[in-house]
């Protein structure tokens, strides 16, 4: 914890007390201020004067037109403006990052470098900060320079390749996930510098580099050294697994799909018993992993027609009381409606000044000594923070705040 740091007792959870310095805008970059900030770190975000961050007005669905991604990435941060492309914004950035734990940005590499806001520069200010860079392909190496979305980083990271049907183009999945995934990891990384800082590291602060295409390529599994030994190279398979049955997508009578995955002997003996088809268990077509995966078409027709008798409510009770692994596909109405959802906390409600009472996400994960709280949603208006901050822990005259807003500096 710097030593600049007071606790915002408005903030609650294991990272109270951790003060965060949060550039750049969209998702992946945000995506690490927004971890850090549903677990109480005072997250300061800086904007450019003006309209601010895009997300401000990402989203097809408005109310009162108002983005509403919005308060989801931006809640329980501070916000306040600068001019980073300007001498005056950067000096003032400095005086900030000098009381921070972490810096978080995710401008194309090289933008801080030429603002004079580099890592080597800001650890000569503050040694103990932690510096996270988000970027598509890294700071180093011969891509580094290209601007890099989750787009990208999920096609180049492999997910793309081996995501939808075979002779199909190959889709995206509907969010953000190679920036969501890079915030993540990120994050992690975040938490282990500072972990390292305060305990072996004699104070010392590092870089955390986190590319969006590279933290796809870490969710592939064995892909690589199956490539390596066996040059297998893996290839979509629809709505299940190659060779793996059952794991996959079964219909029901009232037109809803059902997540079945018994691929285990002992629990496709338990789907057996649930389709009151018990002597399927000894089948050799059937009877073991490799024997189900041979014969995975026909297997999961088998189970198709059985499961077409049930709704998936039916299904789904059906299938819990006999043990097999097993959940219908949800929207996000099911999952709203859902009683476990509610009684997890996972569908919290908020009154907003300006939304009124709102539906947001709760806390993922949950931990039991330290409950984080929502404090309030992104704030709509750009440097909604700047008095509070830049007065209040700077110590900025509110004539000086008054001319750098007359300059055009925040």
């Amino acid at each position: 914890m710097s030593e600049h740091v007071t606790i915002d007792d408005r903030l609650k959870g294991p990272l109270s007390g951790v003060r965060v310095i949060e550039m750049g805008q969209l998702v992946a970059g945000p995506f690490v201020g927004s971890r850090m900030a549903d677990f109480g770190a005072e997250v300061i975000k800086v904007e450019s004067p003006g309209q601010g961050d895009a997300m401000r007005r990402w989203g097809h669905h408005r109310y009162k037109d108002q983005s509403l991604w919005w308060p989801v990435l931006a809640r329980n941060k501070k916000t306040v403006s600068a001019n980073l492309r300007e001498k005056r914004g950067q000096d003032l950035m400095r005086r900030l990052i000098k009381t921070a734990d972490v810096l978080v940005e995710n401008f194309k590499p090289g933008t801080l470098e030429k603002w004079g806001l580099d890592p080597e520069s800001l650890h000569i200010i503050n040694p103990g900060l932690i510096i996270a860079r988000v970027s598509g392909f890294g700071q180093t190496g011969p891509y580094s320079s290209r601007p890099g979305f989750a787009s990208v980083g999920e096609a180049m990271g492999g997910l793309r390749y081996i995501n939808g049907f075979p002779d199909q183009p190959p889709p995206r999945t509907g969010i953000s996930l190679g920036d969501s995934l890079a915030g993540m990891f990120a994050t992690q990384g975040v938490l282990m510098a500072l972990y390292w800082r305060d305990t072996i590291g004699k104070g010392k602060g590092q870089v955390v580099d986190a590319s969006i295409t590279e933290s796809c390529f870490a969710m592939l599994e064995s892909a690589l050294p199956e490539y390596d030994k066996v040059g297998f190279i893996r290839q979509p398979s629809g709505t299940g697994l190659a060779n793996v049955s059952p794991s996959n997508i079964f219909p029901t009578k009232d037109e809803k799909w059902v997540v079945i995955a018994a691929n285990l002997d002992a629990m496709f003996k338990r789907l057996c018993d649930a389709m009151e088809q018990p002597e399927l268990a000894d089948d050799p077509r059937y009877s073991t992993h490799q024997a189900r995966g041979e014969n995975c078409d026909e297997l999961d027709a088998r189970i198709a027609d059985w499961t077409r008798e049930f709704t998936a409510t039916e299904l789904d009770v059906r299938l819990d009381e006999h043990g097999v692994v097993s959940g219908p596909i949800y929207s996000i109405e099911d999952i709203v409606n859902d009683p476990h959802y509610q009684a997890r906390g996972m569908i919290r409600r908020y009154q907003d000044d300006e939304l009124g009472d709102i539906a947001v996400p709760g806390f993922v994960p949950l931990l039991s000594e330290t409950k984080s709280e929502i404090a309030w949603l992104g704030s709509s208006k750009v440097g909604a923070h700047n008095e509070e901050i830049y007065c209040g822990l700077l110590g900025m005259t509110p004539t000086e705040l008054q001319a750098l807003e007359n300059d055009g500096i925040i």
